[in-house]
């Protein structure tokens, strides 16, 4: 079972989203979220490379730290609105037999709140980044290479499937990256009610078949089945045949060649960070 989940938070407009689907999974799991609120320090918030006299610095770095202020107290509100929606209780003291929900505050970069909270979390919840404006992508990013857990990339719009974790797929091509998604997500195949394991394209050398991966969850009594198909681009192969056979989540490796590769000629991982339209967990 989850126990401990992750949401890191700024205020980029996809608070609701994220804690969606965290309390989602959470009351699945009766699992404790954790939200971590990254929290503006004042001096970022100033012009850079701006020369300015005294006197006007102080009195912008006064604004900006009211406006931090500002800004945390507007969140932790939307926060506390979204936990009495989501019938989440509030409590630092967790004991594992219900769903709890706290709040923490964080000053720095994102990547580092992640990097701290991340790596004794079950999973990692963010919203499916925006590479137009370019908002996302560094927690994604922190996620899967910082903390060494999987990454649970939420669609960035639209109301959360209180069971889109009851039937899900499993992308398998028996690389390393796939066997460390199947390791860290048996807690959410050993709840779902269906496991689909989707094998298609090119499987790594020497690399388990999807049969032996059906064993393998056989004696973790864990019932699944194989879909096989053929695609030029597997990734968006992924998506399709996730949503032609019903599942509401994603389990795939993530990155195989490299992030920054990936980003700029493409690939399987890429396409389906940039294509997803359903949540899809994520691990290096």
């Amino acid at each position: 079972m989850l126990s401990k989940i992750l949401v890191p938070v700024r205020g980029d407009g996809m608070v609701e989203t994220v804690l969606g689907h965290a309390a989602a999974l959470g009351k699945r799991h009766h699992a404790h979220i954790v939200v971590a609120h990254c929290r503006a320090q004042a001096e970022d918030l100033m012009p850079y490379g701006t020369p300015l006299p005294s006197f006007a610095r102080k009195t912008m770095l006064k604004q900006a730290h009211e406006l931090a202020n500002q800004q945390e107290q507007d969140l932790r509100e939307e926060l506390h609105g979204l936990a009495s929606k989501l019938d989440l209780k509030e409590s630092d003291d967790p004991h594992g037999n219900s769903t709890t929900v706290t709040f923490v505050e964080e000053t720095g970069r994102m990547a580092d709140v992640i990097k701290h909270h991340g790596r004794l979390a079950d999973l990692i919840v963010v919203a499916k980044p925006n590479r137009d404006s370019n908002v996302g992508t560094n927690s994604l990013k922190s996620g899967l290479f910082r903390t060494g857990r999987p990454v649970l990339m939420c669609p960035a719009h639209g109301a959360t499937p209180d069971a889109f974790c009851a039937r899900i797929a499993v992308a398998w091509n028996g690389s390393l990256e796939a066997s460390r998604a199947v390791a860290l997500t048996l807690d959410l195949a050993a709840t779902a009610e269906s496991v689909i394991i989707l094998s298609g394209g090119k499987d790594a050398p020497h690399g388990a078949t999807a049969e032996e991966l059906v064993e393998y969850y056989r004696l973790r009594g864990i019932t699944s089945e194989i879909h096989r198909f053929e695609a030029r681009n597997p990734g968006v192969a992924l998506l399709e045949k996730t949503a032609e056979l019903g599942a509401g989540l994603l389990v795939m490796g993530a990155y195989s060649i490299s992030h920054e590769r990936e980003t700029l000629f493409g690939g399987n991982t890429q396409a389906v960070v940039d294509n997803a339209e359903i949540p899809v967990v994520l691990a290096h």
